[in-house]
């Protein structure tokens, strides 16, 4: 028997707000361009999601950086000077965030719909409570507003380990795992959701990857713009995630590919996503019935699964599909004599 789902935790930039995820760049290329050390924007995007303290720390680890930092420092960076960029990033990232606070279209709609179905709506950013100051309200305003928000600082460690998930389970008062939904823009997002044990899904037009404003995005000509797209989803699927779609505007349509049993008043939606490409592994459950995993068929690819223990000792093996712009395809099912009843 399926379980059915109990909760949906978000992530919050280019995931239900910030089309593209700009406020943290913005943030991080002042920050490090008032430290004598320019970062580029794709530099800046690298390790998208950490918390912002450990953002930092990657960033001054990347090799130019810190042959930049050497340059300019005399010396590699220390602790002390992560410690610094942090307390800097802080009014730097209020501000990016206040003006990049629009919600997400479709955010709002989704919430309110997944919350009248009986769902709780969690939380978790990279941002701390400072930096999200001025985002709750306007996102409140816009018609969002999370049961839960767990921010950076909020647990000993933050992505991608799976310790804010599990904060908002504790207290959601959700359990098992596998009755929840994890959405988020960033490998170390869908990184921390299967480490949790939940089901992860990937948002790929309006996150980090293609990382461009919907007005940029949809500027694009229609082939450059479908290549941006298509690459940002395939970095996610290689991350592990369970299923990929453009924003989530698209979430209640693509919650009908997981194998996982819905409340009746998300099944009754027939109409198709609101952008139709959507991709997906191939997911199972384990003897229990309780831990998701990505066995990795999708795309025509073999991806790796984070969540894998190597066993064979699958109840279920559930057929999920790749749609790529328009296109869907159907994956192998090797036995079928294990499927649960629906």
């Amino acid at each position: 028997m399926k379980p059915l789902l109990q909760a949906v935790i978000f992530d919050w930039a280019g995931t239900m707000i910030d089309f593209g995820s700009r406020a943290p760049v913005v943030a991080l290329c002042e920050l490090f361009a008032h430290a004598g050390v320019p970062v580029t924007e794709a530099e800046a995007r690298t390790h998208m999601g950490m918390a912002k303290r450990d953002h930092i720390r990657s960033l001054l680890g990347l090799p130019r950086v810190a042959e930049a930092w050497i340059k300019r420092y005399g010396g590699p960076a220390k602790e002390a000077d992560v410690n610094t960029l942090f307390d800097n990033v802080g009014p730097m990232m209020r501000i990016a965030a206040r003006t990049c606070s629009e919600l997400i279209p479709g955010a709002a709609a989704v919430a309110t719909r997944l919350r009248a179905s009986g769902m709780v709506l969690g939380s978790c950013t990279g941002y701390t409570h400072e930096m999200m100051e001025d985002i709750l309200p306007r996102a409140a305003e816009q018609g969002y507003r999370p049961d839960r928000v767990v921010c950076a600082g909020d647990t000993p460690h933050g992505r991608p380990s799976p310790l804010m998930v599990w904060k908002n389970l504790v207290e959601l008062g959700v359990w098992p795992a596998s009755t929840c939904v994890k959405v988020d823009d960033t490998e170390v997002g869908i990184a921390e959701g299967l480490a949790a044990g939940v089901w992860t899904i990937g948002i790929a037009a309006s996150g980090n990857g293609v990382g461009l404003s919907q007005h940029a995005l949809d500027a694009l000509a229609p082939a450059e713009r479908a290549a941006r797209v298509e690459r940002a989803r395939r970095t996610l699927m290689n991350a592990g995630a369970h299923l990929v779609i453009d924003t989530v505007a698209d979430l209640p349509h693509a919650l009908l590919e997981l194998p996982i049993e819905l409340p009746d008043a998300l099944r009754s939606d027939d109409s198709p996503p609101a952008r139709a490409p959507l991709a997906t592994a191939k997911v199972t459950y384990d003897e229990f019935g309780s831990a998701p995993r990505a066995s990795g068929v999708g795309l025509g690819a073999v991806l790796g699964s984070p969540c894998s223990d190597g066993k064979s000792d699958q109840i279920g093996l559930y057929v999920s599909t790749v749609n790529v712009f328009g296109c869907r395809v159907f994956g192998a099912l090797p036995d079928a004599s294990g499927l649960p009843e629906e």
